[in-house]
């Protein structure tokens, strides 16, 4: 069976999108991937389905999720994507959370968000190489 990984964020718009999107694509037969926010958004950005597209990868299917119980219990390891609103913030209700404080691509210029679309995508590489080690 394989292992639940969770991306959080606040409004699963962005960047918890683009890490479970490149999650599936380096290792989705290794593991169950999925996102959610504590307060989601009524749809991606647009910025981010553009710089992913620019990529080969089409996000323009993938929704907002609300971050459920069941999913934090049910996830081998979740990773928070980073808070700006810390009312919000899905590491004050998970314990034993990674945080890769990433900026949020909200209202950001295209340049801004390819940088963090490849920051992400180097993060998720050096998770998955680390859960294979230890796997």
């Amino acid at each position: 069976m394989p292992e639940n990984i969770l991306f959080v964020c606040v409004e699963n718009a962005g960047r918890s999108q683009m890490a479970e999107a490149f999650f599936r694509k380096f290792a989705s037969n290794r593991f169950n991937v999925s996102s959610a926010g504590t307060t989601p958004s009524s749809q991606l950005n647009p910025a981010v389905i553009q710089v992913m597209k620019e990529i080969g990868i089409d996000m323009e299917s993938q929704k907002p999720k609300l971050l459920s119980d069941d999913m934090i219990n049910d996830s081998f390891k979740t990773i928070n994507m980073g808070c700006m609103d810390r009312e919000s913030c899905p590491s004050l209700f998970v314990k034993d959370i990674l945080d890769w404080n990433i900026s949020d691509p909200k209202e950001k210029s295209l340049d801004e968000v390819r940088e963090i679309r490849d920051k992400i995508k180097s993060e998720v590489i050096n998770l998955i190489q680390s859960l294979e080690e230890k796997g």
